[in-house]
């Protein structure tokens, strides 16, 4: 099954922007194409085809707004425009052009990854196909393969296996896994033990361990490194 991840296309020439925002998008698991400026950009638009486009306005060369109209619009890919220039006049020019949002720099990465996924949702571009590894989750269809192997999971199995594939590579506490998987707090969070384990057993049948105990903390799904230490964390 091919992975679904989303395809971001960055256009930045601030090598040290471009190089914090794609090592946060990444390690969410989207696949981000970083270009320093405009050139060539139909081409690389045509052979990578981006889900989403994040441009800065002021670049050497032609500028993001006309990037935006010239490249990004007419193959309906959606924008997200980066600047340092923050007056309503710039705001109104840049979705003038065709943008979906607006940062103002210096922004945080958090804040960026949350208005990509906003515009993402809103566009109907978020996938329901996750490729974490050898992993593979399909929410729409609820199923999930390990190394190509499907993986008999009961409801509340795929949910948690879910949620912690959403949230890859971030600790989710218990007490945020009650709330999202069985939509409540006020419960024993041995609960939420007790599914993890199963869980991990079954994940574990076919590959090395991907749920991880953060001591104190909660649990986090992360794709085991190509050289495996001995794990020093515990089953709970």
């Amino acid at each position: 099954m091919p992975t679904a991840a989303v395809r971001v296309l960055l256009v930045e020439d601030d090598p040290l922007i471009a190089e914090s925002v794609t090592e946060a998008l990444t390690g969410t698991g989207m696949v981000v194409r970083a270009r320093p400026d405009g050139r060539d950009l139909d081409e690389v638009v045509e052979h990578f085809r981006p889900d989403i486009a994040v441009l800065d306005v002021m670049l050497p060369g032609e500028d993001g707004t006309s990037l935006a109209r010239r490249v990004c619009v007419p193959r309906d890919v959606p924008v997200v425009f980066v600047t340092a220039r923050d007056d309503i006049d710039d705001r109104l020019s840049g979705f003038a052009a065709g943008a979906d949002d607006y940062v103002v720099k210096p922004f945080a990465v958090e804040e960026l990854l949350v208005r990509l996924r906003a515009v993402l949702r809103r566009s109907g571009r978020t996938p329901q196909v996750v490729e974490v590894g050898d992993l593979v989750v399909d929410e729409s269809a609820a199923v999930a393969l390990r190394a190509g192997v499907a993986l008999d999971l009961t409801a509340t199995e795929f949910r948690l296996l879910a949620q912690l594939v959403r949230h890859r590579g971030r600790t989710l506490s218990k007490l945020q896994l009650l709330t999202q998987v069985w939509g409540y707090e006020h419960y024993d969070q041995n609960l939420v033990e007790v599914h993890v384990s199963a869980l991990r057993r079954k994940l574990e049948e076919h590959g090395p361990r991907l749920v991880h105990t953060v001591r104190g903390l909660g649990y986090v799904l992360r794709v085991p490194t190509a050289s495996p230490t001995a794990p020093t964390d515990g089953d709970g």
